[in-house]
């Protein structure tokens, strides 16, 4: 039995690629640093001769400030088989020198917010980690606030791209949720980073009822994506019928508390454990025919 042959590379993502790099002056050399990729395999990309990965794509629409939607299919809102972001949750991607600027002081400060708190991050870090002013940093970000809102803004398109890429072709909607979830678990420096900014805005919407429009329309993305995924597993008679919402309501707060434990250092707990009660639930309550009551096949069956 031969091994199926990959998918051909699509010169319209080429093409858009290709694009971008000119728009924002890089030297093919650099593009390939800036995006951990060999130049070799980054030039045989963009003549058309080789797939660009789904983590490639990836880590070309954070250099770049572009979705992977608009890379995959010419649009941010093409749809899929992830929702996309609406509202106030929508970044701004920008196409000048100024974008770049802003998307690389919202990078450090996505990181260091992340890693030491926004309560404990200052413009001046923020300038220090960048290599710029402080007066930069006010000019694309006034308040402190804003850069909060931001780094929700960045987290929301983060998960975004993530999930285009990695879920496009997966077509079973069993295999979709769980890979939904495997791309939310905690587990990783990247992971573990967004996890921290959506627990910190949490914590800032409980006490703050001008943020919560913002952690809405950010959230609603997320449980958009887990409802489409169980109505279509729904509709091709994979889970059960007529519990789409409730299920999705259940499930994403299952993910949350599970997720803030894992942030937490519960004790007992860790990324495989969280994936473990989360798979229990499925097979439980979401899988029309639970795969612990399927009756034993014997050999001859």
């Amino acid at each position: 039995m031969t091994a199926p042959r990959p998918a051909p590379a699509d010169p319209g993502v080429a093409e858009r690629v290709r694009d971008l790099i000119a728009r924002d002056g890089w030297t093919q050399r650099r593009f390939a640093t800036a995006i951990g990729l060999d130049e070799t395999k980054l030039s045989k990309a963009l003549a058309g001769r080789r797939r660009f990965a789904a983590a490639e794509l990836v880590a070309i629409a954070d250099a770049t400030g572009a979705t992977v939607n608009r890379l995959l299919h010419g649009r941010d809102d093409a749809r899929t088989h992830t929702a996309v972001p609406g509202g106030s949750a929508l970044t701004d991607s920008g196409t000048s020198r100024g974008a770049a600027a802003r998307r690389r002081i919202l990078e450090a400060a996505w990181n260091l917010i992340a890693d030491h708190g926004y309560h404990r991050v200052r413009t001046a870090d923020v300038a220090r980690a960048c290599s710029t002013s402080p007066a930069t940093i006010h000019y694309h970000f006034p308040s402190r606030s804003e850069l909060l809102d931001s780094a929700l803004r960045h987290n929301v398109k983060l998960a975004f791209d993530r999930q285009v890429a990695e879920l496009g072709e997966v077509t079973d909607p069993h295999d979709r949720l769980l890979q939904l979830i495997d791309l939310q678990l905690p587990d990783g420096e990247l992971l573990r980073r967004e996890w921290s900014i959506w627990i910190q805005v949490w914590a800032e919407s409980a006490i703050d009822p001008a943020r919560r429009e913002l952690y809405w329309a950010s959230y609603d993305r997320w449980y958009r994506s887990v409802l489409m995924t169980l109505s279509d597993g729904a509709d091709a008679r994979v889970f059960v019928p007529g519990r789409a919402e409730p299920l999705a309501r259940q499930l994403t707060a299952l993910i949350d508390g599970l997720g803030i434990q894992v942030m937490a250092g519960t004790p007992g707990t860790d990324p495989a454990a969280m994936r473990a009660v989360l798979h229990d639930f499925i097979d439980r309550a979401v899988l029309l025919r639970p795969r612990q009551n399927l009756p034993h096949r014997t050999e001859n069956e």
